[in-house]
């Protein structure tokens, strides 16, 4: 299931140069308009969700114990505990992807929590309660809950980046938005690129140089290359014509907001929902991207069940194939190999070493590998059952790689595969895999780099559960009648 067969490539595929290359593609030479460098493919750590939830938890139980003989009625506290934060968070007071302080939800806050309070006072069996008990519980609750979010909401000040940003838009309206933000050094986002059907490069005077994006194909390797997640869209006109592009880029984990760089902020009826403002411009949420996050959760649970159970399955069989391999082929029995994964992040691959290349060199360049002939049985054997990849559960559990997903491949060959078949780069959306969608149909050792292409970015865009489950149900069918990796 991995793609250097010891065969050689596939027909029409060329050969690597012998050159220094990146893993991932440069712009094309007539353009000079470079992405920025930074950190490619290190996405800002999001802030956990978990910290208010447990402030307003904890400020509600704290408030509770101020009424004397609320204890007894454990069911009242949860219900109030459970109305506040459902109020809040329906409120979108646990937005992450908005930077607030603590006096400027004050109000919000306040008003739920008398809300829940008030509740209680009326249906719950504490109803007779003294008014002073009620006005000093409800003021315990405000006072704790204000200082937690206060106390969480600075942290993440103190700690929070710039996030790398798309600006989608004409060079016109996006250039002095662009200019506005990067003039702004306390500013939540920091402009990587403008995606417009203009060719000129947006350059201003005041020393900041970005580059237009033309096409979709580009805009998606600049959301790669530069961890990209936020998309700020200049103007109602180009949210309807960049309709696909902005789809695509929600579904790849962007959060899309709505950018009104004419209007002015105090226009009558609002922002609608998610309003908010950036730099003084006001925005509105057009695509949360939580898809993306689901996803993660999803597969990261997924994966850890299973490989953990079956690494503790297979530990006969390791033990057994590590022997072995120690006694016909000496030291070295687990082999391992440079692989770019997400991202383009690149990780360790772990395999048994079922033959030995010449030279460092010719593991990293080379598709075929020499002198295969001389693999002794037992390694042809490991080869043809898939069994050399078992090791590879130990990458599922440390994160690097997901039972599912497009194989990883050497950073030489991404780099040469990306410049050559449109769409190579995007398949690093997502966790690399054991196995995928290519793998179960056919798509193995010598075989067409483009079809696997389209078959990995089709998982990627139709990814579900259940479509994991049926890749792995298929993929130990395969087992039966075991055809070689």
């Amino acid at each position: 299931m991995t793609a250097e067969s010891t065969v050689p490539p596939p027909a029409g595929q060329p050969r690597a140069a012998e050159r220094a290359v990146s893993v991932l593609p440069p712009r094309g030479p007539a353009a000079g308009r470079r992405l920025p460098a930074g950190r490619r493919g290190r996405r800002p750590r999001r802030a956990s969700r978990l910290p208010l939830p447990l402030v307003d938890g904890g400020a509600a139980l704290l408030g509770a114990l101020v009424v004397p003989g609320a204890t007894g009625y454990p069911l009242v506290i949860v219900l109030l505990t459970l109305g506040v934060m459902g109020l809040n968070r329906r409120a979108g007071l646990y937005d992450v992807s908005l930077v607030r302080g603590g006096l400027d939800e004050l109000p919000a806050v306040c008003g739920r929590i008398a809300v829940g309070w008030t509740a209680v006072a009326a249906l719950s069996p504490l109803r007779p309660l003294p008014l002073t008990v009620l006005v000093a519980a409800f003021a315990v609750h405000c006072t704790v809950a204000y200082a937690g979010r206060a106390a969480v909401h600075g942290r993440r000040a103190r700690r929070r980046r710039p996030c790398p940003a798309l600006v989608v838009g004409p060079v016109s309206a996006g250039r002095p938005v662009a200019a506005a933000l990067l003039r702004q050094p306390g500013c939540e986002v920091q402009p990587v690129g403008l995606v417009s059907d203009a060719l000129d490069v947006l350059t201003s005077g005041d020393g900041f140089e970005l580059p237009v994006l033309t096409t979709d194909q580009e805009a998606h390797r600049a959301v790669i290359q530069n961890g990209v997640e936020t998309v700020l869209v200049v103007g109602a006109a180009t949210r309807v014509e960049k309709t696909a592009l902005l789809r695509d880029l929600a579904a790849y984990g962007c959060v899309v907001w709505e950018l009104d760089a004419h209007s002015p902020s105090y226009r009558p009826g609002g922002l609608g929902e998610g309003a908010g403002h950036l730099a003084g411009f006001p925005r509105r949420l057009l695509c949360p991207g939580g898809r993306r996050r689901r996803v993660a959760v999803g597969k990261r649970v997924l994966d850890m069940v299973l490989s953990g159970s079956l690494l503790l399955l297979a530990c006969p069989v390791l033990l057994v194939c590590a022997i072995v391999l120690r006694l016909m082929d000496g030291r070295g029995v687990v082999f391992r190999q440079e692989r770019i994964g997400k991202d383009g992040r690149p990780f360790t691959l772990l395999k048994f070493r079922t033959h030995r290349p010449a030279s460092a060199h010719e593991a990293a360049t080379r598709w075929s590998v020499a002198n295969e002939q001389e693999m002794s049985r037992f390694c042809q054997f490991l080869r043809r059952t898939s069994l050399d990849e078992l090791p590879q559960l130990w990458n599922v559990c440390r994160g690097d790689m997901s039972l599912v997903g497009p194989r990883p491949e050497r950073p030489y060959f991404v780099a040469m595969f990306s410049q050559t078949y449109p769409g190579y780069p995007e398949r690093h959306r997502m966790q690399t895999g054991i196995t995928g969608l290519a793998q179960i149909h056919g798509l193995r050792g010598d075989t067409s780099i483009e079809d696997r292409c389209r078959f990995d970015n089709a998982y990627i865009d139709n990814w579900s559960l259940w479509q994991d489950i049926c890749i792995l149900v298929r993929t130990a069918a395969l087992f039966v009648r075991p055809t070689g990796s």
